[in-house]
């Protein structure tokens, strides 16, 4: 079982999107100029937190993702989706077969981003598109400042959960095969967060819950103990506005 498996049960709840998102994204795709009988494919599916629109639609969608465990939560949620267990490196589809691929959060956590951007371009018709999506919250917001000081106590505990951000280098070796690509903010919201909110969050998440429990314990509490003293409580609320963003690469007809 991986990591995804055992926190698939837990994972819309920890990390929700605000109602109205998953449509914006399905709004934006069928606005890239695709014909109206697209063929698309959620790579990194998941449970089905973006893809579910497109199934209820009775669009030509295909999800796929490398955790059984997400897409059965998916499955059980929307019966009538087709899923496939994939790994993304090596997708069981030939050439050419889809007009449109989505990769939601994906391209962060992926060591092997090369070979699957390259299988994403091989299984894209001529003209189709690679949506790259993801939710961009405030720099100096809590969750920033949060994640970056628990980076701080496991670098000084000699545990690296959180290197090797792939994301950055994935999109500029896209780019060049795919130039000029379109950004668009299909959604904007204001979230309140609170410190006490990313302890309960960032426990389940998939980097930080493979570490060792006495990790994990001595961590949390190093950074328990950090926040209150910068925020005044566990509990102090900030609003702070946070959109999702797709960028767009069009691939070359002919191609």
């Amino acid at each position: 079982m991986s990591v995804y498996d055992a926190i698939a049960p837990e994972f819309d709840r920890c990390r929700p999107l605000p109602d109205g998102v998953a449509e914006a994204v399905r709004d934006t795709i069928l606005r890239s100029g695709l014909s109206p009988r697209f063929r698309l494919l959620d790579l990194g599916a998941g449970t089905g937190r973006i893809g579910w629109p497109f199934v209820t639609a009775g669009d030509d969608y295909v999800g796929a993702d490398l955790s059984f465990g997400m897409l059965r939560n998916f499955a059980q949620r929307h019966p009538g989706a087709l899923l496939v267990q994939a790994d993304g490196t090596v997708l069981p589809f030939p050439d050419g077969c889809f007009d449109a691929v989505l990769l939601v959060q994906v391209l962060n956590r992926v060591a092997g981003w090369r070979h699957l951007l390259a299988d994403t371009i091989r299984v894209l018709r001529p003209g189709g598109i690679v949506a790259a999506g993801r939710v961009i919250a405030p720099d100096g917001g809590v969750d920033a400042q949060m994640k970056a000081r628990l980076a701080g106590i496991l670098d000084r505990m000699d545990v690296h959960p959180y290197r090797g951000k792939f994301r950055d280098d994935a999109m500029g070796w896209l780019a060049r095969r795919m130039p000029d690509p379109t950004v668009r903010v299909v959604s904007s919201w204001a979230a309140e967060r609170t410190p006490r909110g990313f302890l309960q969050r960032h426990a389940g998440g998939a980097r930080f819950a493979v570490l060792p429990e006495a990790v994990k314990r001595d961590a949390m509490r190093a950074l328990g103990i950090w926040a209150t003293e910068q925020f005044g409580s566990l509990d102090a609320v900030h609003r702070e506005d946070h959109r999702f963003e797709l960028i767009i690469h069009r691939s070359p007809q002919g191609a």
